[in-house]
């Protein structure tokens, strides 16, 4: 077994640095036309609530389409290639819909933006940057740069756009994703090689094992509904602001007020869920608190304090599930299988995105902005009904053991071992990444017998699966 360092090499942290500021630049792009573009759409020709929600949330169904193939893509022409290639055509949607004087321009220019689907892509380079040992430290540190550009979209959004119009937030992505490609050519390091990632990227092979099990599908059908209900309340909650007497020019300051408390609540509960192994019940609490806090927005309870606390509410149980549900994803996905589990998990989150955009513009404009939230609210309440009967997820984590230049009859001994040893519930051996995958359950795992086979220097642990 081989005796690596787990601290990071001077390669490992511009990678993380570059490919983290990247897919943060990328989704602040897409967020930061969320609280602006409702308020804004009676400049467009051709403006209707329903094209407004279209325009918002078309840029999933491009990205649902197209992340897989950028992905086979940058296994074959290189990473880099194929995520500077996404960054163009990123570039030249937001110029399109910076150009744009009427609706139908923002949604070619949304959909542009989408068609840039470098998500994938990137993990994939940064897997290819970082060793086993630091791969799950420089996963999540991707997953907080997406959390921190939600929150600064939807603070800088209303500012810009107040400053310099509609057309100055989609300038602005322009001129951050030509930084971006700088910072991908001149910072972020060439991979040392292209390696095929079972816990980052899309196996096909792997599709089946993903697909057919109903605990993934209900973690699947969560991210959907959550971006659903987020893409769908945001017809008309810029509106519900305005309605509520809020210039329009204050509500970047409102929306960071609201999401700097929805972080502070939202950080306790996810400290029970994952130490107290209580991944279930926060689920349905957020589930819950989402539903009645869409409820609560489409009755007359949503105007002065009682509207900030409805979106707070709504916001806690947002980031409480952004948080939560991949590692619930993460604990259930077989050995091996994780990068395929995410990549289904993604397709439905841009799904849900362009369907909740979609459904959003048509019950506001066929029913009026109340019925957007009690809508939202009727899904949630089939979501959480769902979500009910799911089992409790097994305290499960994953190990990935970085395996020598070892012959296949030992490799095949190995596997036997490791699949005899209690607690070890699924093992993966990945030879041609001389990498072996462990699902573990911690309640029963035999720890000294792990230690004897793998060498505890010699393997990582999916931090993010504990509990």
């Amino acid at each position: 077994m081989a005796k690596v360092s787990a601290l990071l090499l001077p390669s490992e942290r511009r990678a993380i640095s570059g490919l983290a500021g990247l897919y943060a630049s990328r989704m602040l792009g897409l967020f930061m036309v969320l609280p602006v573009l409702a308020l804004y759409a009676d400049e467009l020709a051709g403006s209707t609530p329903l094209l407004v929600g279209v325009a918002l949330g078309v840029y999933g169904l491009t990205q649902a389409c197209l992340q897989i193939p950028f992905g086979l893509l940058s296994d074959r022409f290189g990473r880099k290639r194929i995520i500077a290639l996404g960054l163009v055509l990123f570039a030249l949607g937001s110029a399109v819909a910076a150009m744009a004087d009427s609706i139908t321009g923002i949604i070619a220019g949304r959909a542009l933006q989408g068609s840039g689907a470098v998500a994938a892509a990137i993990m994939a380079l940064l897997a290819d940057q970082t060793r086993e040992q630091v791969r799950t430290a420089a996963m999540a540190t991707i997953g907080l740069s997406i959390g921190i550009a939600f929150a600064v979209a939807m603070a800088l959004g209303p500012w810009l756009a107040a400053e310099t119009g509609l057309s100055g937030v989609f300038w602005f992505t322009t001129g951050l994703t030509a930084v971006g490609l700088f910072v991908l050519w001149r910072w972020v390091p060439a991979a040392p090689r292209r390696v095929k990632h079972q816990d980052v990227g899309m196996d096909r092979g792997q599709l089946g094992r993903v697909l057919v099990r109903p605990d993934l599908w209900r973690i699947d059908l969560s991210i959907f509904a959550l971006h659903l209900t987020l893409m769908a309340s945001f017809v008309a909650v810029p509106l519900r602001l305005v309605d509520a007497g809020i210039d329009k020019s204050w509500h970047g300051l409102v929306y960071l007020l609201i999401m700097g408390g929805a972080f502070v609540l939202m950080i306790p509960l996810v400290i029970v869920a994952e130490k107290k192994q209580l991944m279930k019940p926060v689920c349905l609490l957020a589930i819950g608190v989402i539903t009645a806090s869409l409820a609560g927005l489409g009755l007359p309870l949503s105007h002065g304090v009682g509207l900030f606390a409805l979106l707070l509410a709504f916001f806690t149980g947002f980031n409480l599930l952004e948080a939560t549900l991949p590692s619930m994803l993460s604990k259930l996905a077989p050995a091996g299988a994780k990068g395929t589990a995410m990549g289904v998990y993604s397709t439905g989150q841009f799904l849900g995105a362009f369907l909740g955009g979609t459904l959003g513009g048509w019950l506001s404009s066929a029913f009026g902005l109340n019925a957007v939230f009690l809508g939202c609210a009727a899904l949630a309440l089939a979501w959480w009904a769902i979500m009910w009967s799911m089992p409790k997820p097994p305290p499960l984590a994953s190990e990935v053991v970085a395996l020598d230049e070892t012959p296949t009859e030992t490799l095949d001994a190995l596997l036997e071992r490791l699949a005899q040893v209690a607690g070890v519930e699924d093992v993966m051996l990945a030879p041609e990444e001389r990498v072996a995958y462990l699902k573990v359950n911690r309640n029963t795992l035999d720890e000294a017998a792990l230690a004897r086979l793998l060498p505890a220097s010699a393997h990582s642990r999916d931090a993010g699966d504990a509990g």
